[in-house]
């Protein structure tokens, strides 16, 4: 992907994966699938949700928007997922919205090359 980019220019898989995170605000989406470098969601993912007290743990304002400039970390995310192909992510940390860091499962083949 090329920056800049706006939600608008997402794929449909792509905003639907945006809009989660920003709903879950904070926490970890699990076991998420890909196929052709997109996120699909049947099977859905597991999304573990972390509670802060005393604060607001509501969705974020953003999730309302129809379009806004997405973060590089966001970018960066969208990126990784592409890279996949066609394989499952481990697990999408979440923060404030945004994906923190994503656990991507990589398996050797017989010559130790990677596949992801």
């Amino acid at each position: 992907m090329n920056q800049p980019v706006t939600k608008s220019t997402l794929s449909d898989a792509q905003s639907q994966l945006i809009v989660l995170l920003q709903r879950l605000n904070f926490g970890r989406l699990e076991g998420l699938h890909v196929r052709g470098g997109e996120p699909i969601f049947d099977p859905a993912p597991r999304v573990v949700q972390k509670l802060k007290m005393g604060a607001d743990n509501s969705p974020r304002p953003e999730v309302g928007l129809q379009d806004f400039w997405l973060k590089a970390q966001t970018i960066e995310m969208l990126d990784a997922i592409a890279r996949i192909g066609d394989g499952k992510v481990l697990a999408i940390e979440v923060k404030n919205g945004l994906c923190f860091s994503v656990e991507i499962e990589h398996k050797l083949d017989g010559s130790g090359r990677d596949h992801a």
